[in-house]
């Protein structure tokens, strides 16, 4: 099998899990964070939806600036609707998957960067960036995210088994 059609795959199989946690996302609870060095729930929840997206510009660009010194830092983007969130979730999986499905396994061979104010951070090729920096990425922030809604007493959807909140009976 190609990368590409292996990370398409990873992708549409995860995004279902991805959209059930984002469908309980609380509207008007953005700014809610567990502790004061926590990111703030809006802002997880826009990460989680957009993490997918990534893949474009690891395709199409030979590098990413997280905070140029020249200019503004990358800025999650916000939203104010459940509805705007997920929409922003379907798009991001649109633009992975279309980059992925123009793109070659050469292509993915190739190092990328991910830089900060100039400076280097790491130079893989873009394939081990997809699977680290998306994919595995992705999984990490999507189970941080599911216990925010915990603490907002929110009930997790099932997502590789059964949650607390969803048994045996989510899965029939």
């Amino acid at each position: 099998m190609k990368l590409a059609a292996l990370f398409i795959a990873d992708l549409k199989r995860d995004s279902e899990a991805t959209r059930h946690v984002l469908e309980r996302v609380p509207e008007g609870r953005n700014s809610w964070k567990p502790h004061e060095k926590s990111i703030e729930l809006g802002s997880l929840a826009a990460l989680v939806a957009s993490m997918a997206g990534w893949v474009e510009f690891m395709i199409n660009t030979d590098e990413f600036d997280i905070a140029p010194a020249s200019g503004p830092a990358y800025q999650t983007p916000k939203f104010e609707t459940r509805a705007k969130i997920l929409q922003l979730h379907e798009e991001s999986l649109e633009r992975a998957i279309a980059a992925l499905t123009n793109t070659t396994d050469e292509h993915l061979e190739k190092p990328w960067k991910f830089m900060a104010r100039g400076h280097v951070i790491s130079e893989l090729p873009r394939h081990i960036n997809i699977r680290d920096s998306v994919i595995n990425h992705l999984a990490h922030h999507r189970g941080q995210l599911t216990v925010y809604l915990r603490l907002t007493s929110v009930p997790v959807p099932a997502i590789y088994g059964p949650s607390a909140d969803e048994g045996q009976e989510a899965f029939v």
